[in-house]
């Protein structure tokens, strides 16, 4: 379970306190696993299961994988942030999406009925829940929205700046840090890492931006 300081941090529980989230998991029968770095969490083609995922501790990444083995990140998950079947905006058709862990993880799984159903208690901190659920979907959206402006462009030079301008506004700073390595990253823009690496020596030449490993600025 969150410590208090984590739970406060957690946009899922915004504005639910300690004892209202213990009473919650509890109520919801969630369900805590602990995941090693590179393995599987959670498989969007598994029709078993309409568990909502909740990232508590750790990093991973939700991951398409198409018929010839190519694979792209679709989504970065950190610390508060959701994934399943449910909340996902499109079928996976014949391809694979799958989330897995970039670093060990704990992710607390809870059915979605329990979330969307409202309990013999009618908690208010019950419909509080449900209103941060939509605004995380909401988020999603946003987020799914930028990534297609990012692949829209033709080349790698414009998908990186166009990538890098929604970090910056995101942060709103001209400096940013990447929230995944540099090989996730040529994944992310569907690029090859080499032709990505060398455009960005290029960018760094030509004063477009500076960089210190992850930590980005755009002049």
């Amino acid at each position: 379970m969150l410590s208090e300081r984590e739970l406060q941090e957690s946009p899922l529980f915004r504005n639910i306190s300690y004892e209202e989230y213990r009473r919650m998991v509890a109520c919801f029968q969630a369900v805590l696993r602990r995941f090693r770095s590179e393995e599987l969490v959670y498989d969007f083609s598994d029709s078993k299961t309409d568990a909502i995922g909740i990232v508590e501790r750790g990093a991973a990444s939700v991951i398409r994988i198409d018929r010839e083995g190519v694979s792209t990140v679709l989504e970065e998950l950190g610390p508060g942030d959701v994934f399943g079947r449910t909340l996902a905006f499109s079928d996976t058709g014949e391809d694979s999406l799958e989330v897995i862990c970039r670093t060990p993880c704990d992710v607390l799984f809870i059915d979605y009925a329990h979330i969307m159903k409202r309990c013999g208690n009618a908690c208010t901190c019950h419909s509080v829940l449900v209103q941060n659920m939509l605004q995380l979907m909401l988020e999603k959206a946003r987020a799914l929205s930028q990534r297609v402006d990012v692949l829209s462009r033709r080349t790698i030079r414009e998908k990186l700046l166009c990538c890098f301008r929604h970090m910056a506004e995101k942060e709103k700073s001209a400096s940013f840090t990447l929230p995944f390595s540099l090989s996730t990253m040529a994944d992310y823009i569907a690029a090859d890492r080499s032709a990505m690496m060398r455009e960005l020596k290029r960018l760094r030449e030509e004063g477009v931006l500076r960089s210190d490993g992850r930590r980005f600025t755009l002049l």
